[in-house]
């Protein structure tokens, strides 16, 4: 590898979201290239949290996350299926904890930030500002309370990935629930429908949820955090430029798990910096992946009340391991075998049927 600055290639990152500033932290595993970061006052936003299954790539993830659990459960009103995992607990982390590590390692590696694009000509731009979202697409929106109650009353050895003990007339519902203690969790109300819903719809589902479910009268509230994903595959923002993260395809459609994914993305650009001198972006999930989420996310936006028992009866079907594997993109054959064949055949068929003929091409 050179270290002569003359020789090496200029890369600009626009945004300064989690995409480039993770690919900007890790500039130090590319000494070919010399990294300038444009606006990057886009780091100071309101903190949430991210989740993830702990795998290989997000190793500096997992030493500044918060918490972890080798247990979580999937519940809707009749049944409750728990998963325990040895090698790939749910974790989740502050994102601004993250984005501040991956800030203050970018100045160690000596990136640049700028606040505007100038009309010096960089040989690569690599663009994580949002994608074009098309009208009434499909997304994963959200509303969450960090809480702290007055006595000892979460298990806080087992998260809740899906409680779908919740009204479900807008879309598919469930609350999301991670107990950082006893005492402390975050509660979030996630509905996948093509619009929002109004601010009363997740705030009733928090505090029904707190006070039927959890028996929780009793708390104060350290924060809110709330969030929209988009969920599918979209146009670039500006085709001349490189996309990266949510902008380069990042985002599981099914899921939008994005930090987890974004982090696969950053890890096969290193990889290919070692193959050619342009860092080369491509998708983190299979074309399998993709045409299988879309019919997915087919079903859920035509049968919405039928999503409780599609997840109760994949989480049957999957051991511990298996579901994560499976949520972080890494499932083989045999893992993909077991959720098709606990998906209710007709509604697939259907969504199949119509993505083929092309009578329904949104997401």
């Amino acid at each position: 590898m050179s270290n002569n600055v003359l020789d090496k290639t200029d890369v600009t990152l626009l945004g300064a979201g989690c995409a480039s500033l993770s690919l900007a932290s890790r500039a130090n595993e590319l000494e070919d290239y010399d990294f300038t970061v444009i606006d990057p006052e886009t780091h100071l936003a309101q903190d949430h949290i991210w989740g993830f299954w702990q795998m290989p790539w997000l190793s500096a993830a997992v030493l500044i996350s918060r918490k972890k659990w080798y247990n979580w459960k999937i519940i809707t009103t009749d049944k409750a299926v728990l998963h325990t995992t040895e090698a790939f607990p749910y974790s989740a982390i502050n994102r601004n904890d993250w984005i501040s590590d991956c800030f203050e390692k970018a100045i160690d590696n000596n990136v640049k930030f700028k606040r505007e694009l100038t009309k010096e000509c960089s040989s690569q731009v690599l663009d994580s500002r949002p994608p074009k979202i098309p009208k009434d697409n499909m997304l994963q929106h959200f509303v969450g309370y960090e809480i702290q109650a007055e006595k000892d009353v979460f298990d806080d050895t087992t998260a809740i990935l899906m409680d779908f003990r919740c009204d479900q007339s807008l879309g598919m519902h469930f609350i999301y629930f991670l107990p950082f203690s006893k005492r402390q969790a975050l509660v979030e109300s996630t509905l996948f429908s093509p619009k929002k819903a109004v601010p009363e719809f997740y705030d009733n589902a928090i505090k029904t949820y707190l006070d039927k479910i959890m028996f929780t009268k009793s708390y104060k509230i350290l924060r809110k955090e709330k969030g929209v994903i988009p969920l599918g595959i979209f146009e670039k923002r500006n085709p001349l430029y490189d996309g990266i993260g949510g902008n380069g395809g990042a985002i599981r459609p099914s899921s939008g798990y994005a930090f987890s994914f974004i982090q696969k993305q950053i890890d096969k650009i290193i990889k290919s910096s070692k193959k050619t001198k342009k860092l080369m972006v491509s998708s983190p999930h299979s074309k399998f992946e993709l045409c299988m989420d879309r019919i997915f996310i087919k079903v859920l936006r035509k049968y919405p009340l039928i999503a409780p028992d599609i997840f109760i009866k994949m989480a049957e079907k999957l051991t511990g391991d298996e579901f994560a594997k499976f949520l972080s993109g890494e499932a083989n054959y045999k893992i993909w075998l077991k959720v098709i064949y606990s998906m209710p055949k007709t509604p697939f068929i259907k969504a199949s049927h119509e993505i083929l003929k092309g009578t329904d091409p949104k997401w």
